[in-house]
């Protein structure tokens, strides 16, 4: 049903602006406009009601963790004590504090909550996880996983 969603918010054109600009945000708009047939105005106008729709939601420059130190991928299962609004609340703005957290993600399942974590390595991750996970409002335990090789990574959602 995803799928149809889709179609119905979003027209071709829309479409191939949201892939083009998925595989190159730097694209010029005048280089997209020439890449799907539209004129540079009509391009713009479509790309900004995508913005404003909320169906483009930023622009960012992708870093590869392993070019800053940050080889090591650290997945961490966090359960609280309980799933009150208010220690949810408290978690999840305590959570965002830590640098090292690229994302967290409420879930449903055993586990309250899905971190994945960037690090310098093994010793770094202690550092983390004793300095901050472990000092979490309402955490009751803490299961961590290390990945070995990344095997995918997208950052574009297939349209």
């Amino acid at each position: 049903w995803c799928t149809i969603m889709i179609d119905m918010d979003l027209d071709a054109l829309d479409r191939t602006i949201l892939n083009q600009l998925q595989r190159d945000g730097r694209l010029s708009n005048a280089e997209l406009a020439s890449r799907i047939g539209l004129s540079p105005s009509a391009t713009l106008r479509r790309i900004r009601a995508l913005e404003r729709r909320g169906v483009i939601d930023g622009y960012v420059a992708l870093v590869d963790p392993t070019a800053i130190g940050r080889s090591t991928t650290v997945f961490v299962e966090i359960t609280l004590d309980n799933q009150s609004e208010a220690k949810l609340d408290r978690f999840e703005a305590a959570i965002a504090g830590c640098p090292e957290v690229v994302a967290c993600h409420l879930m449903a399942g055993d586990a309250d909550y899905l971190v994945q974590v960037t690090c310098a390595d093994v010793g770094d991750f202690e550092r983390v996880h004793r300095d901050w996970l472990s000092t979490l409002p309402g955490v009751a335990r803490i299961r961590s996983s290390f990945a070995l090789r990344t095997v995918c990574h997208r950052t574009a959602i297939d349209l």
